[in-house]
């Protein structure tokens, strides 16, 4: 026993180091012979390119973009990859095909904030540095590629049969959503309702596969039954693509399979520490991927802490109840191993995903034993019999989503929690350890001390006061934050705003805020965006300014007030902080000229929507750091910048 217990430390202990090599040294680089390094060496005008698609166009709201194996820029070798952005979008644009493209080849724009990632963000994720907006696009070879037309075929026969809702949903069971195109708001309600992990092709899919396959193999022999598996294993990796969490999953599967056959029992924690070694010797990036570490601390959940915990559940449920124990345990240690993944890189987490586990994992295991089969039917038998097939498996998914948006329409259904501080998850991961592993006596008391510390710790954080300003291009947004509410003032009222103030709203931990302020007309269409996401909202209409002299936009600890007519120059406090709001140049010569009459009481900042010049920015520091004094610096600045100003 001692002599395992130090083998599986050492193993432990090789892990972690691979996970941290990757993650201190696996970050995405662009290559020598990459695209953006051929946009440093060259002028700002258009190029032409030539490359392979790596997958099929996506379209979103009149554009699409595709991701392309560079060949070519201008006749010159290169080597990397860049991303095709098309308004409008060609008919059809399929992996495999090779192109020739001529448009701009441009950096793409970051995120507004560090907790907004934009294209940039995105693209490196994928190995891209570079965008190209198509102008002109020809398409030259149209090759033969077996694996992306299957996908396609299994995809678009489904959608065919039952509808773009269900038949993606039926799609993505078999392939992952990473190949098929769902709604966003089909999405959006998995992972509010805590059930993402179905439509990511995962351990889970596989397990189902794998479970059907060895029962009718043992009706035939050994063989047979080892043919069937691995058959199962190797189209499960081709149809559902090389990602983390499927290589992780056909790893332990197959590991497991030989071992099972050799006569031998497994070590679930050892098998997982096998795969997750030879996943990142291979491929050492992989360790930044969110999907594999999702994928392993979901299965060290499911190896460690679901058997003690089911065990401990069945003593202490009724006789007639004992069947919830491995129900209740297997989502809840998985929830739990998650957990300061999601609390990190998603700063929320679902409330009710152990319900929803419980309640749809039945639904689910079916559903994607019947999408398997339906799918290896799309690719040979007719269009009558598939539909006639079908329609029970189609209902069913619909019963599946009901529920699913159901649950995800619950109050509070994603617990917007905000995002931590690294040290805050660490200290979490530490506290969860120690209470669950139980490895030192000391953690009966030590482990939910230290979890109570760090939601105390982020509680704290949430509920201070402060102002958090974005800026992308010429669109501006305040967030103004008071013991756990917020209100928001946003320079833009279109559309692109109001998607970056949900944004924004949501990764700061706020549902819905009190009121929002816009200082641009909104047009009627975009007004319920701007509704989902406040309870009030206030905009100029028919040329007339939002707030008017004497009027305040306020709720608890919130407020917003109009100093002066001239230029819209505003106060924003929230709670102890005072911050002026100057949205124009007027704005600050009427503010200049009023000054005076103010009272004299300490500034916290001040936001500008425009650029100033250095006098007018060396007044607002002045005015910013002598507030509740009686110096006459800033007076006599003032009156050498009216003079700049006037010469």
């Amino acid at each position: 026993m001692p002599r395992r217990c130090s083998v599986q430390a050492i193993a432990v202990g090789v892990v972690l180091l691979l996970l941290l090599r990757g993650l201190i040294w696996g970050a995405p680089s662009p290559a020598q012979g990459d695209p953006i390094r051929y946009l440093r060496q060259s002028s700002t005008g258009p190029v032409e390119l030539t490359g392979d698609l790596l997958s099929d166009a996506r379209r979103f709201e009149g554009s699409c973009s595709v991701l392309v194996a560079v060949q070519r820029i201008d006749g010159r070798p290169v080597r990397g990859r860049t991303e095709l952005s098309m308004r409008p979008c060609p008919d059809r644009l399929l992996q495999g095909w090779r192109v020739r493209a001529k448009g701009l080849l441009k950096r793409p724009s970051k995120g507004p904030h560090r907790l907004l990632p934009g294209p940039a963000e995105r693209l490196a994720r994928q190995g891209s540095w570079s965008q190209l907006r198509v102008g002109e696009l020809e398409v030259l070879q149209r090759p033969w590629t077996p694996i992306a037309n299957a996908r396609r075929t299994i995809a678009d026969r489904l959608q065919l049969v039952a509808g773009e809702e269900r038949g993606g949903l039926m799609a993505a069971l078999v392939l992952g959503s990473a190949q098929v195109q769902l709604p966003a708001d089909l999405r959006q309600a998995f992972r509010h309702a805590g059930l993402s992990h179905a439509l990511a092709a995962s351990g889970f899919h596989l397990s189902v596969l794998l479970g059907a396959c060895l029962s009718l193999g043992s009706l035939f022999g050994r063989r047979l039954r080892l043919l069937l598996a691995g058959a199962a294993l190797m189209i499960f990796l081709t149809l559902a693509g090389a990602q983390p969490s499927v290589v992780r999953a056909v790893l332990m599967g197959a590991s497991a399979l030989l071992i099972r056959e050799s006569g031998e029992r497994s070590k679930g924690f050892g098998v997982l520490l096998l795969s997750l070694s030879v996943m990142l010797l291979v491929h050492p990036a992989w360790a930044r991927s969110i999907g594999f570490q999702l994928s392993a601390a979901a299965t060290a959940g499911l190896v460690l802490s679901a058997p003690p915990l089911e065990a401990r559940l069945s003593a202490a449920l009724p006789g007639a109840l004992s069947w919830l124990a491995p129900a209740l345990a297997i989502p809840s240690a998985a929830l739990l191993w998650t957990l300061p993944l999601q609390w990190l890189h998603f700063g929320s987490a679902p409330l009710y995903g152990v319900l929803a586990n419980l309640l749809a994992t039945p639904l689910l295991a079916c559903l994607t034993l019947a999408s398997m089969l339906l799918a290896l039917l799309s690719l040979w038998a007719p269009l009558g019999l598939i539909q006639g097939i079908a329609w029970p498996v189609q209902w069913l998914v619909g019963v599946l989503i009901s529920l699913v948006r159901w649950i995800s329409n619950w109050p509070g259904a994603q617990l917007l929690t905000g995002f931590p501080q690294i040290w805050m998850v660490g200290l979490l991961v530490l506290g969860l350890l120690l209470w669950w592993l139980s490895w030192l006596d000391a953690g009966r008391w030590l482990g939910p001390l230290l979890v109570l510390s760090a939601v105390l710790f982020h509680s704290h954080g949430q509920l201070a006061d402060g102002v958090v300003r974005v800026r992308q291009f010429r669109r501006s947004w305040l967030l103004a934050r008071h013991q756990g509410r917020a209100a928001l003032i946003s320079s833009s009222g279109d559309r692109q705003g109001c998607r970056v103030a949900q944004r924004l709203a949501g990764v700061h931990g706020h549902q819905r805020l009190d009121w929002v302020l816009l200082l641009d007309p909104v047009a009627t269409e975009t007004l319920p965006c701007w509704q989902t996401i406040a309870r009030t909202v206030v905009s100029e209409q028919q040329g007339l300014a939002p707030l008017e002299m004497g009027q305040m936009l306020v709720s608890s600890g919130l407020s917003v007030q109009l100093l002066a007519q001239r230029g819209q120059p505003m106060l924003l406090r929230a709670g102890r902080q005072r911050w002026w709001l100057l949205p124009s140049p007027q704005a600050l010569w009427s503010l200049q000229a009023k000054v005076s009459e103010l009272p004299r009481r300490p500034m916290t900042g001040y936001w500008l929507g425009f650029r100033p010049s250095r006098m007018d920015r060396r007044w607002l520091e002045c005015q910013k750091a002598s507030r509740g004094s009686r110096s006459s610096v800033c007076t006599r600045q003032l009156a050498f910048g009216e003079v700049a100003e006037s010469g």
